[in-house]
């Protein structure tokens, strides 16, 4: 524990951990796993793990995408 912080008194030599440096380090991409792996080695697509959104019908709608910084304030 004295080493840690010691080393962050001093500041750290390593830069940010990204997924192109290191040896064998995987960071990943939080996406999580969408299935299985079989014991011959291929991989099956479970339905109930993935992602799916469900977007409504926006054809009619006013509003916009972005709202600009310079818009007027108003009270609701």
């Amino acid at each position: 524990m004295q080493e840690v912080i010691r080393g962050l008194l001093r500041g750290a030599k390593r830069g940010v951990m990204t997924s192109k440096k290191g040896r064998n380090f995987y960071k990943g991409n939080r996406t999580g796993s969408m299935g299985s792996h079989t014991k011959h080695g291929n991989y099956v697509i479970s339905l109930d793990k993935v992602r799916t959104f469900v977007v409504p019908d926006l054809t009619n709608c006013e509003l916009k995408a972005y709202v600009s910084h310079r818009s007027d304030k108003f009270k609701v």
